[in-house]
């Protein structure tokens, strides 16, 4: 196994750079901060995605002994008073996509101007959700105002059930906009009595992607049937001598962001145990033994320089061309993608890391820059909210015997999920 002490500097070095990233008033968390953890980087913006992000980081910390368990709950009162005063869709509890860090307002401009349709996402709404599940059960104390928020929230308002062809389980919908925002949309509710909104054009139908985050939240609160995850499709790659059920894109993140809160491959080691396995595998053998770049980890993640772009190894993605592994002739990895892989491939990623730390340069004070250049060792010289969530959740996972599994799954949320997830096939030989 790793070195614990190397994966506690990690785990407690990537908490500071949340502290730097929260607000001290709002309780909310930017959505990306400068290397420096200066004050004046914060980007002023946020997402129900960061937010979650920090909910559960805040729990990882105090169970990593990172925060006093007071500390942490005055922490996590302060940003749930906030998140009770945000705005959100009435009909269906649902978070709009980007709100101010300092006040937690709802934004309709960028910082930089850009004009803001506001939008409601199923998948960024998924990992608000989680955070708020996670909370309710470590922090019982909080449980009321948890649920004030997380109850009021109905997946099925994104559950459209005549989508798809793999059976009657339906599709959900990448999200609405309350307000027409002159794309091509379809105006429809899919909830009896709800109002119609301008719901995307498209679904999501992979089941091994991180929208399953979203499937597995509406299942468990009994808004979403069960049918729906039996029916997301699997397709198959096959790569070096494997099959290997694709991502999108062949993206990390795609594939193991859920996974740290529901234990996938324990539940059903012949499908998802297997098929973690392999992925991780094949992004590692893609990089080290393909292509020789001498580090591997691809996911989307903040591009070195400046912007941010989506990163995969093409050859296990299920769009035609994947998420590609080089951009404007970088070949670009981000910690993130092995900080969850240590949940899998412990030793190897472990390894990988260091070595990006310690070859690349890659590491600030407040832990693993977000991505770098394995040719020049140029980087994003940020931290993105999201990217750190899950560093820190993979790590806590590991060091803290599965702490935010655990939280996520109650025995009451275990009982509902694990018949749907062990019974899951796939076509894998």
């Amino acid at each position: 196994m790793p070195d614990h002490d190397l994966l506690r500097r990690w785990a407690a070095d990537t908490w500071r750079s949340f502290e730097a990233m929260t607000d001290p008033v709002s309780g909310l968390p930017t959505d990306s901060i400068g290397v420096s953890l200066d004050p004046d980087t914060r980007s002023g913006y946020t997402s129900p995605t960061n937010i979650g992000g920090l909910l559960w980081c805040t729990v990882a910390a105090r169970d990593l002994g990172f925060v006093d368990p007071e500390v942490c709950r005055d922490g996590l009162g302060r940003l749930l008073a906030t998140l009770h005063r945000m705005e959100v869709h009435g009909e269906s509890g649902m978070f709009y996509n980007w709100y101010d860090d300092r006040t937690g307002a709802l934004m309709h401009r960028m910082p930089d101007g850009g004009t803001i349709h506001p939008f409601l996402s199923s998948v960024d709404n998924g990992w608000l959700a989680a955070g708020l599940m996670v909370v309710a059960a470590a922090e019982p104390a909080l449980a009321d105002e948890v649920h004030a928020v997380l109850d009021r929230m109905d997946f099925g308002v994104f559950h459209d059930a005549a989508a798809g062809d793999e059976g009657p389980g339906g599709r959900l919908s990448g999200g609405f906009w309350v307000v027409d925002p002159g794309a091509d949309t379809r105006p429809v509710s899919f909830v009896d009595g709800k109002a119609p909104v301008f719901h995307t054009r498209h679904h999501y139908d992979l089941l091994d992607s991180e929208p399953r985050i979203a499937s597995y939240v509406g299942i468990a609160h009994g808004q979403v049937p069960p049918e729906h995850y039996a029916s997301l499709e699997t397709p198959l790659r096959h790569y070096r001598g494997r099959d290997v059920v694709p991502t999108f894109g062949g993206s990390m993140f795609e594939a193991l962001m859920p996974t740290i809160f529901v234990p996938e491959a324990e539940w059903a080691p012949d499908t998802w145990g297997v098929n973690q396995a392999r992925t991780v595998a094949l992004q590692r053998e893609y990089a080290m033994d393909e292509k020789a770049y001498g580090y591997w980890g691809f996911s989307p993640s903040a591009c070195p320089g400046d912007g941010y772009s989506v990163f995969g190894v093409p050859p296990i993605a299920w769009e035609a061309d994947g998420y590609p592994s080089e951009r404007d002739g970088e070949v670009v990895v981000t910690p993130h993608a092995s900080a969850m892989a240590l949940m899998v491939e412990p030793d190897e990623a472990a390894d990988n890391l260091a070595r990006i730390e310690s070859d690349l340069g890659a590491y600030g004070p407040g832990g693993f820059i977000d991505s770098v250049d394995t040719l020049t060792g140029r980087h994003a010289g940020r931290h993105l909210s999201l990217d750190q969530s899950m560093v820190l959740g993979a790590l806590a996972n590991v060091l803290a015997d599965d702490c935010l599994r655990r939280w996520f799954c109650t025995p009451e949320v275990e009982a509902v999920l694990r018949p749907v997830v062990a019974a899951r096939t796939m076509p894998l030989t």
